[in-house]
């Protein structure tokens, strides 16, 4: 199986913008992130450049410049990181983490019906 792509937190927003949408071009990019982070052209530019490197986005020739489309989706990005996550802060135990957010979050009766239906679609696949 082929190692996950893991990506920076600051790789990981300029991949939000392309799952918004895509292909876009370099300058599209930019425009979108420059004034939401206070970063500069060049640093955006590298981190598009670390992204097509890493394989989580390809990049198509257009004119004299590049379109920049994700390889990675948001749904591998988001399953990597909460497996990191569950590593790092519970020891990789899931049961830890559920309970966590049970009994230190508010969650409203719709979420703790919704919870309830995941268990039990879990345990039908399982047995």
């Amino acid at each position: 199986m082929d190692e996950p792509i893991q990506v920076s937190d600051a790789e990981a927003k300029v991949m939000a913008v392309l799952w918004t949408r895509a292909p876009q071009s370099a300058s599209e990019v930019i425009d979108a992130l420059t004034e939401a982070t206070g970063w500069n052209h060049r640093t955006i530019r590298t981190l598009l450049a670390r992204l097509a490197a890493k394989g989580a986005v390809t990049t198509t020739p257009r004119g004299r410049a590049y379109l920049y489309s994700p390889v990675l989706t948001r749904e591998e990005y988001v399953r990597v990181e909460s497996r990191g996550f569950l590593e790092r802060v519970f020891r990789g135990n899931p049961l830890s983490a559920v309970a966590h957010f049970v009994e230190d979050e508010s969650l409203s009766p719709g979420e703790l019906a919704r919870l309830r239906k995941l268990i039990d679609r879990k345990e039908e696949e399982e047995s």
